[in-house]
């Protein structure tokens, strides 16, 4: 599973939670029954995204189906998600994967490096695009319109320097995901929701993208591999200007659209789209936006999307200096425990292993699930905050998450978009 999208049940209420389950259950039934179990190892996170849209925009729920037990909900039955948004979810999925496994093979990483397994991860993108593509015809959705946007990715990477706007090589991806969003209203019957989800979608697809750089700008220039914000000589303070701004507008072309349940589609979206936008710029050592080094301290409003409140004392600064003076910590970082490279090894109070790595150290199928199993076992999941991926070793916050990460404030800090009434569990 993948995606940018990675909701926990102690930021969602327990009825929003159960309904990003039915979809998540829903889409995996979903590519399961449509084209075997194999397929359901491409259920995304982002992709269920679009099964959400259709049902919040359906005149009358009911959509929904009694699933059997799962292993992965602890052998119990579930209400789950079924009909054209869940195939819709499906669609986009598989073509994605069909893109990201491509995307892999072109640039060689790990073991698609390898000549046999490049051709069989080759053979494998291709049946997902053309079994993608089967589904979405299914539902009135031409893929071709995502499978175009995805193979001018190579020609946009190849073609950027230094000094060009990153925007260039986001483009396929806001146009992929533009095209889906906006198919969701067809589905439902709202065509006047057309226009504004497609905006949604196009910076919604542009946040994804240009997360997924931030995420892994470390790896790639230690391995050598390209990266969208090394290329064009983006710093990260001008990505998360951009990323912060198409946050904003995700926000504000959801308000423009007519839902019927808007609940969930708030909940991940907005809530959920903030939520990534900390997790992908959280744990670098960086510092943040608006940080100009000793001296008296910025507007912490660096930018003008910038949602979060910074009121009140740097909590990180060591007592001895003030917040902004010649020694103290850049404002919303915790305090330095040592010197090296990377992120800490987590908070949780035990003798943490694996330890975190710069780059990330990236494990084996098999070798990742020893450390996983060792992990859950020894409670890091739910304790040690940050912990590193067991299969890529990045930085992940725990599962007994910090809600207070919350924006909205007990709905005072909304701004009109009225989730005092959406449930969004704030």
């Amino acid at each position: 599973m993948f995606g940018i999208i990675r909701p926990c049940r102690h930021r969602l209420s327990a009825r929003l939670h159960a309904d990003w389950l039915a979809h998540l259950c829903g889409l995996c039934l979903a590519l399961r029954d449509e084209h075997g179990q194999l397929a359901r190892v491409v259920t995304n996170y982002d992709g269920l995204v679009v099964s959400a849209l259709v049902e919040a925009q359906a005149p009358r729920a009911g959509g929904r189906r009694q699933a059997g037990p799962c292993p992965l909900r602890g052998m119990r039955t579930t209400s789950v998600a079924r009909g054209e948004g869940a195939q819709l979810a499906a669609a986009v999925s598989l073509v994605l994967a069909s893109a990201k496994v491509g995307d892999h093979v072109e640039d060689g990483d790990g073991a698609f490096g390898r000549r046999p397994v490049a051709g069989a991860a080759r053979r494998v993108a291709r049946r997902w695009a053309v079994q993608g593509g089967r589904t979405g015809l299914r539902v009135g959705f031409d893929t071709a319109v995502l499978t175009e946007a995805v193979g001018r990715q190579g020609e946009l990477e190849r073609a950027a320097r230094a000094g060009d706007s990153v925007l260039l090589v986001t483009e396929p991806a806001e146009l992929a995901a533009s095209a889906a969003f906006a198919q969701t209203a067809v589905l439902a019957g709202r065509p006047a929701n057309a226009a504004p989800l497609a905006e949604a979608g196009r910076l919604f697809g542009r946040v994804a993208h240009l997360l997924d750089a931030v995420e892994d700008q470390a790896a790639d220039e230690a391995d050598g591999g390209w990266n969208p914000l090394s290329a064009t000589g983006t710093s990260l303070a001008e990505a998360r200007r951009l990323v912060d701004g198409a946050v904003l507008g995700v926000e504000l072309a959801l308000r423009e659209a007519e839902f019927t349940e808007p609940a969930l589609v708030h909940a991940l979206l907005v809530h959920e789209l903030r939520q990534a936008v900390r997790r992908a710029f959280g744990h670098r050592q960086e510092p943040p936006p608006g940080w100009i080094g000793p001296g008296p301290l910025q507007s912490p409003d660096g930018f003008p999307y910038h949602r979060e409140s910074h009121s009140g004392a740097n909590p990180a600064a060591p007592a001895s200096t003030p917040p902004g003076q010649p020694g103290s910590e850049p404002p919303g970082q915790p305090p330095s425990k040592r010197r090296g490279r990377g992120p800490e090894n987590g908070d949780g109070g035990g003798c943490w292993t694996p330890k975190f790595a710069l780059p990330p150290r990236r494990r084996g199928v098999a070798f990742g699930c020893l450390v996983a199993t060792y992990m859950c076992c020894s409670c890091q999941f739910c304790c040690r905050d940050p912990f590193p991926g067991p299969w890529s070793g990045k930085p992940h916050g725990s599962w007994d998450c910090d809600c207070g990460g919350c924006d909205c404030g007990g709905c005072d800090g909304c701004d009109g978009c009225d989730c005092c009434g959406c449930d969004c569990s704030c």
